[in-house]
Parts: structure tokens; sequence; C-alpha cells
């Protein structure tokens, strides 16, 4: 079973390499690695020549965003199940991508998902909160609580079914996609209590007040707009909660 890992990523010369290692690390070996660059300016792809085989992906070309180029890794892999990890992270431990594998082994599994921690800098040990995923459902999607995307594998036939990342959604096309496929799709969904993936501290969805305005706003539209029934108390309402998040 191959299972291609897309990585989108622009300039990002300290931490390409990181997650592309963390790839190839992997016990399991039937990977194809699909690099995703939107024509980055400094030498990052350089930084991973020696990491990508003649079997890889790799397109360096321009793109509307981080979901455009997400789409074209998927449009471009050749792997019966697809997953996502960004540029900033890496996965827990070389056998992620097995235990995944393992899971998939019952064709009846359309989705598997895990946890992620998130991290302080570069130093991947000094976790700073981990966050457990919750179940993928319509209640959970209508509460704003999503499994945690980098942690998710699916077959590339959901996305045949269900179709891919909507462009005009800058932070939360993930989270629409989600809404999109358990309002659409009878599915199989597997969930895994341990840690997939190390998150750097940063990314687009965790900087600032506006973009958290930005992807509460997107998050409460991608669930109206698939006919379950949220308001915007009810998505803000998780923020309490993520204090339990956080590693004393």
């Amino acid at each position: 079973m191959k299972i291609s890992i897309i990585t989108a990523t622009f300039n990002r010369t300290a931490t390409l390499r990181r997650a592309i290692l963390s790839v190839k690390e992997q016990s399991y070996t039937n990977i194809e690695t699909v690099i995703i660059d939107g024509c980055s300016t400094d030498d990052s792809l350089d930084t991973i020549q020696d990491l990508v085989s003649i079997s890889d992906i790799v397109l360096s070309e321009p793109d509307e965003g981080i979901y455009d180029a997400l789409n074209k890794g998927i449009n471009l892999s050749s792997g019966e199940i697809v997953g996502f990890l960004h540029s900033d992270d890496l996965y827990d431990n070389d056998e992620v991508v097995a235990q995944v594998a393992d899971i998939f082994g019952d064709p009846s599994i359309d989705i598997v998902y895990g946890n992620v921690s998130f991290f302080e800098g570069s130093n991947r040990c000094k976790v700073k909160r981990i966050y457990i995923s919750p179940q993928l459902s319509k209640s959970n999607l209508a509460w704003g609580k999503m499994p945690a995307h980098p942690a998710l594998f699916c077959r590339k036939a959901v996305f045949d079914k269900v179709g891919l990342f909507q462009l005009d959604y800058k932070i939360a096309a993930d989270y629409e996609f989600l809404c999109r496929l358990v309002n659409t799709l009878d599915f199989k969904a597997q969930y895994v209590n341990s840690i997939f993936v190390n998150m750097q501290e940063g990314g687009a969805s965790r900087i600032g007040l506006r973009n958290t305005y930005i992807l509460n706003k997107e998050v409460c539209r991608a669930v109206k707009s698939n006919g379950i029934y949220t308001n915007l108390l009810m998505i803000l309402s998780k923020y309490p909660l993520k204090v339990l998040e956080f590693v004393r």
C-alpha cells in the first residue's frame, strides 16, 4: 500500500529538511514524498536534494496559497492513502506511518487520525501543549472542534468523492473539507490515542488576533455552508478548554 505524504512549502530553509527527514526516517518504506514549493527564493529546496528519490515528486511553481499547493499535491500523488506534513512540523517517531498503514489494512477504514504536540522554537523536546483530537462528527464540528489536520490520513478515494480544498478559505479550508465530508459521505474513521506529529508553534491559524478572528469567521461559515447548525458563540466556546492542553 503506497502512502503519499504531501508537504507544501515556501521559503522554509530552517525547517524543510527536518520535516522531510522525518518522513524518510519512517520504518514504513512504501512512501511517496510529494513536495509542493511556491517558488521559494531561498535555498530550502537545495537543502533536501540528497533526501529526494527518483520516485518522489517535487514541484516548484507559483500558487495561490497553502491549500492550492495541497490540492496540487493531492492531484499529483499516486498513493492509495494521503497524509499531510507541514514544512515546520515532523513526525513524532519513525513508526507513525507504519501504524497508520496497519489500520488501513482494513479496507472498510476511510480515515485514520491521532494527536499532535506543539513545541516552542526549534526545540521539539520543549513541548508546550498537546492537542487531543476529538471525534470527527457533525456535533464536534458545530462546536469548533476538529481532528488535527497534520495527524489525519485518508484514502485518496475520499477526495475523489468529496472534492479538494476550497480556495476561498484562507485558513480554514481543511475545516470546511471535514464539514463537507461528514455531511456528504458515509465513512468509517479510526482514532488512535497517540501523538502522530510534533508541530512548531506559529502556523498561519495560530498567529495573532487578526488570524484568530479570520479563522473563527471561516469556521463558522464552513459549518453553516454545509447545512450544520452553529453560531459564533458555539465556535468560541472551545477556547476555555484550551487551557487544559498546556503541559505543566
